[in-house]
């Protein structure tokens, strides 16, 4: 495993592991999983990852329950990082719901606490106060903010008066809106940009086309799986494979290595078995060349999906069956 080249008080795993999953019923939570999540978690450890990312609300609750347990002794060898959701995110709140997502994970503070998005009209100066309180008191280590534009991201550290380490944000081949400021900025002033969804819910991984769609609620809302998208990523696929065939790696791994080619930007794909938490780690140990790189750039630059309000009435008759 390789780790960011930072300052921080545990070192923070290129590769790490979104437990989005872990508790919710639209990714197959069922009897079964809490068993496989804590397989994932300790094969994880095993191999090096140690940073784990959950939020209040994924499963509400319950993911950062099953991440705690998983954990177990571990727990304070490595990065927990949590994500407060931003309804009414003033600072008696904030505090208010960091206590109860620390004794969820069982912790006796927060590696990293992240606002899970910008709230549209409360401003982070209340939001910050709460987040710097936490931290006088030892219940928050690094403050970090999602799904933040740079400017807001600034503003968040201005008001905290001290590092935001961390922005998390959308983050792959086919999302490449943080290369423009926010990984130059991260590379520039000593943060991270944490990469979610870095395989575009699996759209990189070469397993779906237009005659084999993906089945799931959350992927059939994903308008990169209309079947016109799907074929018309086929040239992106290609390219990733020929890439994946020169390191004896698969297309899942290569995208992984793209985003993880910029030194500050660390990925939390997450893992449905072992297997997929193994294959993901090992990405961190692969070296792109300038050329594969460049190839993967044009090939990615090249893929016009059909996104927005045109994607609305596609999406709704893929649904249909029409």
């Amino acid at each position: 495993m390789r780790y960011v080249q930072l300052d921080t008080p545990k070192p923070i795993s290129k590769i790490g592991l979104g437990t989005w999953q872990f508790g919710s019923k639209e990714w197959g939570y069922g009897p079964d999983y809490e068993r496989r999540a804590a397989e994932i978690v300790r094969r994880a450890l095993d191999l090096g990852v140690t940073l784990f990312d959950t939020a209040e609300l994924y499963g509400f609750g319950r993911s950062e329950r099953i991440l705690g347990s998983a954990l177990g002794g571990d727990r304070s060898k490595v990065v927990v990082a949590s994500k407060i959701f931003p309804l009414l995110p003033v600072a008696p709140v904030v505090q208010q719901r960091a206590v109860a997502s620390a004794a969820r994970l069982g912790v006796d503070g927060i590696d990293l606490y992240q606002v899970h998005q910008a709230n549209p009209v409360v401003a982070d100066t209340t939001t910050m106060r709460g987040m710097r309180s936490l931290q006088d008191v030892g219940l928050v280590g690094e403050v970090g903010v999602s799904n933040y534009g740079l400017r807001r991201w600034r503003f968040a550290e201005a008001a905290l008066g001290r590092r935001v380490l961390s922005n998390q944000v959308r983050y792959s081949m086919i999302d490449r809106g943080p290369e423009e400021d926010l990984i130059p900025y991260a590379e520039q002033a000593g943060r991270i940009v944490i990469a979610y969804s870095p395989l575009a819910q699996g759209f990189l991984s070469g397993r779906y086309d237009a005659t084999n769609p993906p089945a799931g609620a959350v992927r059939r809302a994903n308008p990169y799986f209309l079947p016109e998208n799907l074929e018309r990523g086929t040239a992106l696929i290609a390219t990733l494979r020929e890439v994946a065939d020169a390191h004896d790696a698969t297309p899942s791994q290569i995208a992984l290595a793209y985003v993880l080619r910029h030194p500050n930007v660390v990925a939390i794909p997450g893992a449905s078995g072992v297997e997929q938490m193994e294959r993901n780690a090992a990405a961190a140990e692969i070296d792109l060349t300038d050329d594969e790189y460049a190839a993967l750039v044009a090939a990615a630059r090249a893929f016009r999906p059909v996104t927005g309000l045109a994607a609305v009435p596609r999406m709704v008759r893929a649904r249909l069956g029409r």
